[in-house]
């Protein structure tokens, strides 16, 4: 919506027998200023998703105003693992012996956690405002703060029963900026999530937004669900959130938001989420390790507007890699980790095997625009590396809200996939000189019957360089089909490959992309 008023007027001289005069230019009416919005960080106060877009379009009408807060002496220098040592007294977690299937645990502010949030309950329609105090926490190894001052929050965990009815685990965490993570039953947590993307890998540098109020609605007895609602704040937006999160075993989380820019922001990025790869068996370049692949992520799955399933698998590049697939009304995307089982592993500590994979659904048309991944190189397993997003084409405008919607799976596979044949591993290898050996296994029912083989057409083509010894032949082992073939390179030092099963019926399955780089 446009705030803006303009007032027109018009000056017209008019003869007159006894002389010549001016007629006067309408005077602009003094415009009454909007009253605020209620304020909805105030214990009692009616709380609603329409009180929270005008505490945002407000917002955002206003100058940017880095949030303060008190850390204690030397909490912003804790290391990780004393900050670890801090935990949430068990008798103190929200709606602790309520029997109402979940529980809250605040998480305490230090370490890297240095923007203080406000956390509160939504009771009955009203606010309940959560205290910042120590009194939550044991500090463990951790110095104790003072008494006579706040003691600021970094973020809250959910808890329900989600592998036995007898025991509440964690299965939801907000903390830091507007990362969140969840997992579904049996999973450990992986892979990240945000709130919103700005200017990612741009020269000038990517903005960070921050979640600064989240606002819980207090579950009914025997809910299925949590409802988080979430104020976004950042130099140049702010936005309200609305988070469903169905735990079970794929845990949905709808996501609503709105956006109030400040300035014009021309790189978005919607459903952001965050990833590790260090190496697999595509990318093994310089790898001396006892575990034979070490990520949270395997590749990027995407569904096009269009009807094509593309399958990209991740790598752990020398240098910054950002990868951009245009597309209209896209249908699904995310990352995914394929690789299940300990064995390709060989981590007992980690447990890659069992974290989660990511699929968003769009909600309704999301127009023009791109897939964005990003690799960018790491040198260890700490490091959240792959960043993957959805960017609209349209750029988000002060005035005009910017709404948008979608679901989230925290899954072992997502509920969408390609019919056919999908890629259920990709390994490379050298073959001489500059060249590579790559072995790409499909499987599905349309590859299943090794008596079909014969009529499978492996297309295979390069952007820079040639393709060579193409070989397509059943694999009985996985009850699928193997493609084969050579990349030369010559003396390109980026090629981009893409692999098409057909048939005389047309193409089968997945598209397999890949970017090899020196």
């Amino acid at each position: 919506m446009n705030r803006r008023e303009f007032v027109s007027g018009a000056v017209a001289a008019t003869a007159l027998a006894s002389g010549t005069a001016r007629a006067q230019a309408p005077q602009p009416q003094a415009q009454t200023p909007p009253p605020p919005p209620p304020d909805i960080h105030a214990d009692g106060t009616p709380f609603s998703t329409d009180a929270l877009l005008e505490t945002a379009r407000s917002l955002a009408g206003r100058g940017y105003e880095a949030p303060k807060g008190f850390l204690p002496n030397g909490f912003a220098e804790l290391p990780q693992d004393v900050f670890r040592s801090i935990r949430m007294k068990p008798e103190r977690a929200v709606w602790n012996g309520e029997n109402r299937g979940f529980a809250l645990d605040v998480l305490p502010g230090g370490f890297i956690y240095r923007s203080p949030v406000r956390i509160a309950q939504v009771e009955d329609g009203r606010v309940k405002m959560l205290p910042e105090s120590q009194d939550w926490f044991d500090f463990g190894r951790a110095p104790k703060p003072p008494a006579d001052r706040p003691f600021p929050l970094s973020g809250f965990t959910g808890r329900t029963a989600l592998d036995r009815p007898d025991e509440l685990r964690d299965f939801l965490t907000f903390q830091g900026a507007t990362i969140f993570r969840a997992i579904a039953r049996g999973q450990i947590f992986g892979a990240s999530a945000r709130g919103l993307a700005l200017d990612v890998g741009e020269a000038n540098g990517e903005e960070f937004p921050l979640f600064r109020t989240f606002w819980i609605e207090r579950p009914n007895a025997g809910a299925n669900a949590i409802v988080v609602h979430a104020l976004l704040d950042s130099r140049r937006v702010a936005g309200a959130y609305r988070f469903t999160v169905r735990p079970g075993e794929i845990t949905v989380v709808d996501v609503e938001l709105t956006l109030f820019a400040r300035e014009p922001l021309r790189h978005v990025g919607v459903g952001p989420m965050t990833s590790m790869f260090l190496f697999g068996p595509n990318d093994r370049v310089g790898v001396d390790d006892v575990r034979g692949q070490v990520h949270r992520a395997d590749g990027l799955q995407m569904w096009t507007g269009n009807d094509e399933w593309v399958w990209r698998p991740l790598s752990n590049p020398s240098d910054l890699q950002i990868s951009v697939f245009g597309d209209v009304n896209p249908k699904g995307f995310g990352l995914l980790q394929r690789q299940r089982g300990f064995q390709p592993y060989n981590d007992l500590g980690r447990r890659y095997d069992r974290m989660p994979s990511v699929w968003i659904q769009p909600i309704g048309d999301w127009g023009e625009g791109q897939f964005q991944l990003l690799e960018i190189p790491t040198d260890t397993d700490i490091n959240e590396n792959v960043v993957a997003y959805w960017r609209p084409k349209r750029a988000i405008e002060p005035g005009q809200p910017f709404s948008m919607a979608y679901r989230m799976h925290w899954c072992w596979s997502p509920p969408d996939r390609a019919g056919g044949a999908s890629v259920v591993s990709t390994s490379s290898g050298s073959a001489g000189d500059r060249r590579r050996r790559f072995v790409v296994d499909f499987a599905g029912d349309a590859v299943a019957d090794p008596a079909r083989a014969a009529s499978i057409r492996p297309n295979v083509s390069t952007s820079a360089g040639g393709i060579r010894d193409v070989v397509g032949l059943a694999n009985p082992e996985l009850k699928g089909y193997r493609v084969a073939f050579t990349l030369d390179p010559a003396n390109e030092d980026l090629c981009e490959l893409r692999l098409v099963l057909e048939s005389d019926a047309g193409r089968i399955g997945e598209t397999w992309l890949y970017r090899w780089t020196e």
